[in-house]
């Protein structure tokens, strides 16, 4: 979950009591961290040298669990991106205790004070982990990208690489990045358009602090230097998912778009947040005019994501074309290794096909048991994420009961009335008393309570 940051602890309170609701995992247990202490000591022997390629990774500064590093190349009138994952499934040996352990939490579950990491972090944060200080095994898939941003992998081997540098986001200069950078970002975008994808980035909430003792909810503007990063994973993910299904095996993200329902409860919602979407407009056409560095762009940005019908995993099956409506494609996910189970599997997978191999019977096996596992870790993640919101805007709120805020009806059911305030990116219910969506609303804030994570408005005027 990077939602919400909270760097000055104002939340520390609340998140034991989630940790313990949602059963968060705590630390390794021991026979998992000294089979992790071994693992990290296993010396590559698989794997070609590329050390003399210059990778970079670009990464939030703090990030430590560091997946992805890249290289960028020309190729005639292509680029070629040399994207170098992780190799987890070098130190992760298959019924291994790390492996029983990865298997039990998923992914990785993030809260503003820390993350439950999926592997030890001798692993996660050092021996596989693609740090510039030292040599490290990785995946390295070489995929080409053409001028309409049209994607190809190439290639797919083992390989010890070195980080020449650490990039951070917020601090990154163009210098710093190999040529073509922004050229491949550009290509990616422009494919973007022309598929109609609709892919969403909300940028991060924060807990700013106002005045002496409060504080509230804004957004983080997401920086180019992000957004240009995804492309790269997105060109990846992309290129693998075609190598796999044209192999016929796979493991592959899947979403439906939002139904008539949920986009009609957006455009109250844009209406609420005062932005203005054209009647005649799609959700995918108004999407794409949507500047996260507006706040309130931002927040209908995360009222989408909450919108859709969320992605789940479905593996390769005959005759089933998988796809993801939010990138207009068939997806995979393969890049986040350190962060998601699946993905380790997915690698090997590629790496196989990639080099005329057949892909091993445990890999396809867990292509059929991975669906469900995932399913669970990403529904706890969600529930977590949705709690540690909660709690922010109970503690965001404390102390202003009484106070009158405007809001806007986004939805009726026999729940009451879904609305969405129209200076707070906040979503509660009231008493529907005969309100349709669309309707303007004046409530007063009766309940604001951290310790429960509640809150409670009723309708006044």
């Amino acid at each position: 979950m990077k939602a919400l940051v909270d760097p000055e602890h104002r939340l520390a309170s609340g998140l034991e009591a989630i940790r313990n609701q949602y059963q968060v995992p705590g630390p390794f247990p021991p026979d998992v961290l000294a089979a992790a202490e071994a693992a990290a000591k296993r010396a590559p022997v698989e794997h070609a040298d590329r050390t003399a390629t210059r990778f970079v990774t670009l990464d939030p500064a703090t990030s430590t669990d560091l997946d992805q590093a890249f290289a960028i190349e020309p190729s005639g009138g292509d680029l070629l991106l040399h994207y170098a994952i992780a190799d987890v499934a070098w130190f992760v040996e298959d019924g291994s205790p790390i492996d029983a352990e990865a298997w039990r939490r998923g992914e990785t579950l993030y809260l503003p004070d820390g993350k439950a990491g999926l592997y030890p972090p001798v692993l996660s944060e050092g021996a596989a982990s693609l740090l510039p200080d030292g040599p490290r095994p990785a995946v390295i898939f070489t995929v080409r990208i053409a001028p309409d941003g049209a994607v190809t992998l190439d290639g797919a081997e083992r390989a010890i690489v070195r980080s020449a540098a650490k990039l951070a986001y917020d601090s990154v200069r163009d210098a710093d990045l190999p040529p073509g950078f922004a050229e491949l970002a550009a290509r990616m975008q422009a494919n973007e358009d022309r598929r109609g994808a609709a892919r969403v980035d909300p940028p991060e909430q924060e807990v700013s602090k106002v005045e002496e003792d409060g504080f509230t909810l804004t957004f983080r503007a997401r920086l180019l230097s992000e957004d240009r990063n995804a492309m790269l994973s997105l060109a990846t993910n992309l290129a693998i998912a075609d190598a796999l299904h044209a192999h016929r095996t796979g493991l592959f993200r899947v979403m439906a778009p939002p139904d008539a329902h949920a986009v009609g409860r957006l455009r109250h919602t844009a209406v609420a947040f005062g932005l203005d979407w054209p009647a005649y407009a799609t959700l995918e056409q108004f999407e794409r005019t949507l500047d996260a560095r507006d706040p309130r762009e931002a927040a209908f940005m995360l009222a989408i994501r909450r919108a859709g019908n969320g992605a789940s995993y479905e593996p390769w099956r005959e005759g089933v074309t998988p796809w993801h409506a939010a990138m207009a494609a068939t997806y995979a996910q393969a890049t986040a290794p350190l962060r998601r189970l699946a993905d380790r599997y997915v690698v090997r997978a590629t790496l196989a096909i990639a080099n005329g191999d057949a892909v091993p019977e445990v890999v396809t096996d867990a292509f059929g048991r991975l669906p469900a596992v995932m399913a669970r870790a990403d529904a706890k993640s969600g529930q977590v994420e949705r709690a540690v919101i909660d709690l922010a805007e109970a503690v965001m709120l404390s102390g202003r009961e009484g106070e009158i805020f405007p809001a806007v009806v986004t939805d009726v059911d026999d729940r009451g009335a879904r609305m969405q305030l129209r200076d707070l990116p906040v979503v509660t219910r009231v008493t529907a008393d005969g309100s349709r969506p669309g309707d303007d609303l004046c409530v007063k804030l009766t309940t604001a309570d951290p310790g429960r994570r509640l809150v409670a408005f009723e309708r006044v005027g």
